[in-house]
């Protein structure tokens, strides 16, 4: 008999091809039968008409409805105190007060928002006078580099708010203060979300420290 070769391929199976296989599947198998039938043949969604008011100023933008806050202002507002650094909320350099509130704006979308008050770290001063935290961060070198320090100014400032109404954090040991008194571990804490790669922390503190003086 005449000796014949195997026409099928070799398949090498390894630990990684084993992993994609399995996450893919389980992936599939959690999607609605309508998506499924979508398919990639789905029409892009349409823009949206929203209104931003952002530091002050009504904006009216027509926006694809996944457009994160942070692309709105830097990229449709032409805002670019904000920072895109790692665009999945884990270094802090895009946070702006919505509200009054800080957010991480890589992690929102602007739809989101539509209406609301917003402001970024082109706002805070008033003319040509500093914000008082500004002014602290330059005194006290709060900053290197400078990719974080506008991140980094506008949680302060949000930061002290909370802490004015009472807003615990990890480290707080008496929930029941109408107003938190700030230690430098509590403002560490309260700061944790935003990263300095600079390791400007020292200064950082002692900037807040300073501002918080100024009852900002």
């Amino acid at each position: 008999m005449e000796d014949t070769q195997s026409t099928f391929p070799t398949v090498e199976v390894t630990r990684r091809t084993v992993i994609e296989t399995g996450t893919t599947a389980l992936l599939l198998s959690s999607l609605p039968r309508g998506a499924l039938a979508a398919g990639a043949d789905q029409a892009e969604p349409s823009a949206v008409p929203i209104e931003l008011r952002v530091n002050g100023l009504l904006h009216h933008l027509t926006l694809d409805p996944r457009t994160t806050l942070l692309d709105a202002l830097r990229e449709h507002l032409e805002l670019a105190g904000s920072k895109k650094g790692c665009d999945h909320g884990q270094c802090g350099a895009c946070t702006v007060l919505v509200e009054g509130r800080r957010i991480n704006s890589c992690l929102t979308l602007a739809v989101m928002h539509d209406g609301q008050s917003i402001t970024t770290i082109e706002g805070l001063a008033s003319g040509s006078d500093l914000h008082p935290m500004q002014a602290a961060f330059v005194e006290h070198d709060g900053f290197q580099c400078g990719y974080c320090t506008s991140g980094q100014i506008c949680s302060a400032v949000g930061m002290l708010a909370e802490s004015r109404e009472g807003m615990p954090s990890n480290v707080t040991t008496d929930l029941t203060q109408r107003s938190i008194k700030l230690s430098d571990d509590e403002i560490r804490e309260r700061m944790s979300g935003n990263i300095c790669r600079c390791a400007a922390y020292p200064n950082i503190v002692a900037a807040i420290k300073q501002a918080m003086g100024e009852q900002i």
